[in-house]
């Protein structure tokens, strides 16, 4: 059993896609970042960053105590491991995949997430802040299109985590204020991993773990 300390992020998301997909039995418990639970005690003892997602496996492969991760880059790769499953198996495959999910990790995620910041929750609009994130975003958006001009996933042919980390970060596109049609390859990607029945039950979570997204 997988223990998931999570909120309805992006970050959040990656960690359900994996889950989902897999079948492994987890279980929720939320961390409301809107009323800083992240700071509770018995969360920094497994997240000392005091940032979600993180996990407690209780059924590591090697039979011993129980193990707790954050970052969910290095869940994501742990959780690819333990499984055997969406990530490839061979050399040059699997560093095409971790390239693409620390790409995810070092880029997309934190340019975004500041494109979020200043367009949507910063009490000052900044003009030069708001453009230069959302310039950049275009930028590193215009970078996967390219990459994915003759790939259908990150990795090549197959889905990976390399694809889980990217997606939730490509669902919020209108606040950052990113036209998908100006991103054909990247359109097509995102159309077949939302499609996947996992993404629908990974996404539906929402409604039942922090209601009042849905509402916004």
């Amino acid at each position: 059993m997988i223990d998931l300390y999570y909120w309805t992020t992006p970050n959040g998301h990656k960690i359900t896609l994996f889950l989902e997909e897999t079948g492994l039995p987890y279980r929720i418990h939320p961390i409301n970042i809107g009323k800083d639970e992240q700071f509770q005690p018995h969360f920094l003892e497994v997240a000392p960053n005091n940032r979600i997602p993180a996990i407690i496996d209780n059924e590591p492969i090697d039979g011993g105590e129980p193990i707790s991760l954050f970052e969910s880059g290095a869940i994501l790769l742990y959780l690819a491991e333990k499984t055997g499953r969406f990530i490839p198996q061979e050399l040059r495959g699997r560093q095409q995949c971790l390239q693409w999910l620390f790409w995810q990790m070092g880029g997309l995620g934190p340019m975004a997430g500041q494109n979020h910041h200043f367009n949507r929750f910063a009490p000052e609009k900044i003009p030069y802040a708001i453009q230069r994130y959302v310039k950049e975003t275009a930028r590193l958006y215009g970078v996967l299109d390219k990459h994915l001009a003759d790939r259908p996933f990150a990795a090549g042919e197959q889905y990976s985590i390399a694809d889980m980390a990217i997606y939730p970060w490509i669902v919020p596109h209108q606040w950052q204020e990113q036209n998908l049609d100006d991103f054909p390859d990247l359109k097509r990607w995102f159309t077949a991993i939302q499609a996947r029945p996992a993404t629908v039950r990974a996404y539906d979570l929402i409604a039942q773990v922090n209601p009042a997204a849905t509402k916004k």
